[in-house]
C-alpha cells in the first residue's frame, strides 16, 4: 500500500492509491487450477455470446423484438464477463494482486453500470412477453423497432446514471488505512467498509439505486407475469395456453438465476463465513450467468435451431457454388 498522503482523483485527502483483492483463495495451488477452468469458461462466454449476436443479426426471421433484446443481454453478458474475468484471471498469476484506486473505481463503475442495465433489460424482456401473449393483435404495432431502441436505449442509461450514482459517493470517501478487499473484484459494500471517513451517505445511495433500479425492475417483472398468467387463463384451450407460457420459460429461468444470486449476495448480513459462500455466489451471478444465458435462451428454442440450420445451409451452398 502506498502510505504517503496524496490527493485522490476526486479531491479527497486519502493515503490509499493501491487496493490488494484477496481473490478466490489464497492458496497457490488452487489458484494454478482454477486458471485454466475460468479462462475455458471466460473463452466460452465470448464465443457464445458473440456467436447468438451475430446469429440474430444476420438471420432475418430473428428480426424481431424478443431476439433483438436478446441481442443486447448477450452484449451486456459480454461487458459483464470482461469487466472482471482478465483481471481475476490475471490475479491467479501474480502473488500481489494490487489493483489502482482508478482502476478500482472503473471496474465497479463498468460491473455496476452493466448489472443495473440487465435489470432493466429484463424488465423490457418481461413487457415484451406480456405484449405478445396478452395483446397478440397489436403486438407488431405496440412493440415497434422505435419503442425498442428507446427500451434498449433507456435501459443503458438508467444502468449508465445509476452506476455513476453508485460509484461517485463510494470513490469520494478518504481511505487512510485497511486496503485489502475480501473479493475477487472491486465491490462497494468491501471498499466502503474500508473507509476512514462517514460512509451514512454513500451507504444510502447505494442502498436507495438498488431499491429503485434492481427492485423496481424485480416487481415490474412479477407484475408483467401476472398480467401474463391472467392472460393466459383467459384463453379457452389449454394446449394454446401452455404454448403461449412455454415461450417464458427462458426469460423465467434468466431472471431466476439472476436475481436468486444477486439477492443472496446483497441482501443477507456478512459474517467471515458468508463472505466465502458470497464470493462462490458472485462467481456464479458474474462468471457464469453470461456463460448460461446463450444456452438458456438456445437450447430448447426451436427459431434458434431453425436459424442454425438455415445458416449451415446457406454456407454449405456457398462452398458447393466455390
Amino acid at each position: 500500500m502506498a502510505a504517503s498522503k496524496s490527493m485522490d482523483w476526486y479531491g479527497n485527502y486519502s493515503s490509499v492509491t493501491t487496493f490488494i483483492l484477496l481473490g478466490l483463495s489464497d492458496e497457490k495451488e488452487l489458484q494454478l487450477l482454477l486458471f485454466p477452468v475460468f479462462l475455458a469458461t471466460y473463452l466460452v462466454t465470448l464465443i457464445w455470446n458473440l456467436s447468438l449476436i451475430l446469429l440474430i443479426r444476420m438471420d432475418t426471421h430473428l428480426h424481431t423484438p424478443m431476439y433483438f433484446f436478446l441481442s443486447f443481454l448477450s452484449f451486456i453478458d459480454i461487458c459483464f464477463a470482461t469487466s472482471i474475468s482478465p483481471r481475476m484471471l490475471s490475479d491467479f498469476l501474480k502473488k500481489e494482486k494490487t489493483i489502482s484506486f482508478i482502476a478500482c473505481a472503473t471496474q465497479y463503475f463498468v460491473v455496476a453500470w452493466m448489472a443495473l442495465t440487465e435489470c432493466c433489460l429484463l424488465a423490457a424482456m418481461a413487457y415484451d412477453r406480456y405484449v405478445a401473449i396478452g395483446h397478440p393483435l397489436q403486438y407488431s404495432a405496440i412493440m415497434a423497432p422505435g419503442l425498442c431502441w428507446k427500451m434498449v436505449a433507456g435501459a443503458y442509461m438508467c444502468g449508465l446514471i445509476s452506476s455513476f450514482t453508485q460509484t461517485f459517493p463510494c470513490f469520494h470517501l478518504s481511505y487512510c488505512g485497511p486496503n485489502i478487499i475480501q473479493h475477487f473484484f472491486c465491490d462497494v459494500p468491501q471498499i466502503i467498509s474500508l473507509s476512514c471517513s462517514n460512509p451514512f451517505i454513500s451507504r444510502m445511495t447505494v442502498l436507495l439505486v438498488a431499491t429503485f433500479v434492481g427492485l423496481g425492475s424485480f416487481i415490474f417483472i412479477l407484475l408483467s407475469y401476472g398480467f401474463i398468467v391472467a392472460s393466459t387463463l383467459k384463453i379457452s384451450s389449454g394446449k394454446s395456453s401452455a404454448k403461449a407460457f412455454s415461450t417464458c420459460g427462458s426469460h423465467l429461468a434468466a431472471v431466476t438465476l439472476y436475481y436468486g444470486t444477486a439477492l443472496s449476495v446483497y441482501l443477507f448480513p456478512k459474517s467471515d463465513q458468508s463472505m466465502k459462500q458470497n464470493k462462490v455466489l458472485s462467481v456464479f451471478y458474474s462468471i457464469l450467468i453470461p456463460l448460461l444465458n446463450p444456452l438458456i435462451y438456445s437450447l430448447r428454442n426451436k427459431e434458434i435451431k431453425a436459424a442454425l440450420k438455415r445458416l449451415r445451409k446457406r454456407t454449405t451452398d456457398m462452398s458447393q457454388f466455390d
